[in-house]
């Protein structure tokens, strides 16, 4: 017994720390936990279920005297158990879909139970392990796959190809290894899902320092799981893809590799997993005079720790996500700070955003290892809709409100009365609230320290609409002139630019982006015609806006493209190639479920769409819908070659 299993085990007996690490945790995942590992079922009462009609309100419809009764429950049942000397009890099949019945609602177990399985991903399993292994299908099957990116996706990817005995390659333009988490170096930058979905199911720690992860945590948790995987390996820094070319005579891609010292090489594969990710590409505002500027001036994505801020004038453009991170952690060093918005963000309150857990919290975990996995389970439960339904039109609803539905009115209601309670200056407040129906445009997660940091005395909230940079600031519409020493740019990423830099080359020689027209659409988010064994992990229509996290659309992307090939080698063909009308009957059906949506029909700008106004970012419908298409690949949506 390690060292950790013998401070569980005597900590169990300790009835004051037990009730501490309990108090520390969420009642319904505690109550699952504890069943598990005591195989006392009878703990998970009716009476203390959550409430699957309040599961965004706190106590999940559990009132402050059940929830204390439940912790309770949970200690009394750990302190027995440790008394008995028993091992901790091995859910049956049975048991663990009774333990699903009381955390998701009997009515729901049999339609999510296999989804839920591979989201609990108990230590020891590994649900969506490759169905098959190259050296099982002959000593003639060969397939060699390159991954182009070595952040979050092209590691599950890596990883997944590895264990079917692929032979991957993974090239990466920087140096090591967390994409967007390592080029993303300014203040204040932390993940907005909870940091326990926001990781692999194949790779599970109870290591976070809290719910939301800021980017040095994500990047240690990346380089670690690479290393412990080993795809150190199989990754080549310092190689950007400039260029890949389908080759139709050959059925082979041919890479073209730029090196760090400039030099070019070419190389063959029969596969691509296109992982370049979309936010991390800086895009820049269309106003005049930017390069005028003589002080300073950068974009968020590429921060000059070199720029010293403190006692300056700075001026911020944008106040989207990254700009909402990192102005309240300057806001107190700076002597002047004008903020430039052209649309006000919704804020969605969350309690303790940037904090750390308690240390009840981490004892809890070593009281209870399997606590983070169910924890997992319940951050995944609870967004796996999340707000979708307040996202939806309501084609009855009045057409002439700020709001799309009944429920769409109600979260615009509470938002504003959040604000409200945080800002008293009318005029701030007026500049402040959105008139736009929430989730339109992406909601910003915050705990108070955006409005906190808009009141203060030297801060200017500047709603005027921008004429020009000039050499000594920004001058607005009104003629006003706002001297700056520096110009930070806040104002997000070219997401629309799926593959950008690199070129794609496909079938015939067609270029992806000529394909595109700048439209881009891919049949599932992964595949597009006429570019064979070319396949895109986060693609069009794949991103989550509020309801769960892109990591858990990126493993099933990753596990169709996986299986696909596995069918592909045992079909004796080379090559699949998307069928036009099964990618343009797919097209249609993501116009239509976007057209449902609030982001597909409020008049406010957005990243959410291209220049021709299509949503081409986001995926309309729940995480069961995209999990249920992308777990067995039809080879008759493809042509084989």
């Amino acid at each position: 017994m390690g060292g950790d299993e013998r401070a569980a085990v005597s900590g169990r007996t300790d009835a004051a720390r037990i009730a501490a690490a309990c108090a520390a945790a969420e009642v319904h995942p505690l109550l699952c936990t504890v069943a598990q590992v005591t195989g006392d079922l009878s703990l998970l009462r009716p009476d203390l279920a959550p409430d699957q009609e309040q599961l965004l309100v706190p106590g999940r419809g559990l009132d402050a005297e059940q929830e204390d009764a439940a912790r309770r429950l949970a200690g009394a049942a750990l302190l027995a158990h440790a008394a008995s000397g028993a091992p901790d009890h091995v859910l049956s099949a049975g048991e663990q879909r009774q333990v699903f019945d009381f955390l998701v609602g009997a009515g729901a177990t049999a339609q999510w139970e296999a989804f839920l399985t591979e989201e609990l991903a108990m230590a020891g399993s590994d649900p969506r392990r490759p169905s098959w292994r190259l050296d099982e299908l002959g000593r003639s099957a060969t397939f060699r796959c390159a991954v182009i990116g070595a952040g979050a996706s092209g590691l599950a990817a890596a990883h997944r190809l590895r264990q079917a005995g692929v032979d991957v390659t993974v090239f990466e333009k920087n140096g090591d290894v967390g994409g967007t988490w390592l080029e993303n170096v300014y203040p204040g930058c932390r993940v907005d899902v909870p940091n326990q979905l926001y990781s692999f199911s194949f790779a599970q720690t109870n290591d976070w320092v809290s719910r939301y992860s800021a980017q040095p945590d994500l990047l240690a948790y990346l380089q670690g799981t690479a290393k412990e995987l080993g795809l150190g390996e199989s990754i080549r820094f310092a190689s950007e893809v400039t260029e890949a070319r389908f080759d139709d005579q050959a059925r082979a891609w041919s890479l073209r590799v730029r090196a760090g010292d400039g030099t070019e090489r070419v190389e063959a594969f029969d596969g691509i997993v296109c992982a370049v990710g979309q936010l991390n590409r800086p895009s820049f505002p269309a106003i005049a005079g930017r390069e005028r500027f003589r002080g300073p001036s950068f974009h968020s994505a590429a921060w000059d720790d070199g720029v010293g801020l403190a006692g300056r004038r700075v001026a911020v453009i944008g106040t989207g996500a990254s700009a909402a991170q990192f102005v309240p952690c300057l806001v107190d060093d700076v002597a002047r700070l004008d903020v430039y918005q052209r649309t006000p963000p919704w804020l969605l309150p969350t309690e303790n955003y940037g904090d750390p857990f308690p240390p009840e919290f981490h004892d809890l975990l070593r009281l209870l290892p399997t606590y983070g996995r169910w924890d997992r389970l319940w951050q995944f439960w609870l967004m796996h809709e999340g707000l979708l339904v307040a996202a939806r039109v309501d084609p009855e609803w009045d057409e002439h409100t700020e709001a799309v539905s009944a429920g769409n009115d109600f979260v615009r209601s509470m938002l504003i009365d959040v604000l409200r309670a945080q800002v008293e200056d009318d005029d701030l407040f007026e500049k402040m609230v959105p008139h736009f129906p929430p989730f339109a445009k992406r909601a910003l997660r915050d705990d108070g320290r955006w409005a906190a940091a808009m009141g203060r005395p030297h801060v200017d909230l500047v709603t005027t609409p921008i004429d020009e940079i000039t050499v000594d600031g920004v001058r607005t519409a009104d003629g006003e002139e706002h001297p700056a020493d520096v110009l930070i740019y806040g104002t997000g990423f070219r997401a629309s630019a799926f593959v950008a830099p690199m070129r794609v080359f496909g079938s015939g020689g067609v270029e992806l982006n000529d394909e595109w027209g700048g439209d881009a659409r891919a049949y599932l988010g992964i595949t597009v015609p006429g570019f064979p064994n070319f396949f895109m992990l986060y693609g069009p229509n794949t991103n989550l806006v509020i309801n769960g996290s892109i990591l858990v659309m990126v493993e099933c992307q990753v596990r169709y493209a996986v299986e696909a090939i596995g069918r592909l080698l045992r079909s004796g063909h080379r090559s699949m190639s998307c069928r036009r009308e099964v990618h343009e009957r797919y097209g249609l059906e993501m116009e239509e479920g976007n057209a449902t949506m609030v982001w597909g029909v409020a008049d406010v700008p957005t990243w959410y769409r291209n220049a021709h106004g299509r949503v081409t970012q986001n995926w309309p419908f729940d995480l069961h819908s995209y999990w249920s298409r992308t777990l067995e690949p039809d080879l008759a949506d493809y042509e084989l070659a």
